[in-house]
């Protein structure tokens, strides 16, 4: 129950963090609150990522929340830091076990973190839907805040989902 209050808490608090923000500030810096979305094209797992610091699920569902400008601006940057599984589908031995404790120390010692730093792209007009953060073979990232569905015709990020790594990576 704790734990439901205190997430909710920090939900409304970031809302009021933008409000707050837009409030104050000149109409060329004005900010909003926005959802934060994973998108995996990978067959490995996104345990997490962050974005600016606005920690967020990569499990792909919308999360709450990271403060971004109301208009776009030349120059402006996302800073991704993530942790990628590379073998999230393996078979595992039974849950609350002695073997399954042992079995998820080694496979938590295979996670990788990566961290980069990404363009955003234009926005028309004050039409930003939040941030979706494409996850791409060779740790590869792209960012859009289209208001378009991720499949549509109109999205701007086309690569397909459940891509294979390639056997060697472009530097």
């Amino acid at each position: 129950m704790q734990s439901t209050i205190k997430k909710t808490i920090q939900k409304v608090s970031f809302y009021l963090l933008g409000f707050a923000l837009s409030g104050c500030s000149s109409a060329n810096n004005e900010m909003a609150g926005g959802n934060l979305q994973a998108i995996n094209h990978t067959m490995h797992g996104i345990n997490w990522m962050s974005v600016d610091g606005y920690r967020a699920d990569g499990g792909g569902g919308s999360s709450c929340c990271i403060i971004m400008p109301v208009k776009w601006r030349p120059g402006l940057k996302a800073q991704i830091e993530w942790e990628v599984d590379p073998e999230p589908f393996g078979p595992t031995p039974p849950l609350g076990t002695d073997e399954f404790r042992a079995f998820m120390v080694k496979h938590k010692a295979n996670y990788q973190r990566h961290n980069t730093t990404v363009d955003i792209p234009e926005w028309p007009g004050t039409e930003r839907c939040g941030l979706k953060v494409h996850f791409l073979v060779c740790n590869q990232i792209k960012v859009t805040s289209s208001c378009w569905a991720f499949n549509s015709e109109h999205y701007p990020i086309k690569e397909p989902s459940q891509m294979k790594e390639p056997a060697v990576c472009p530097k």
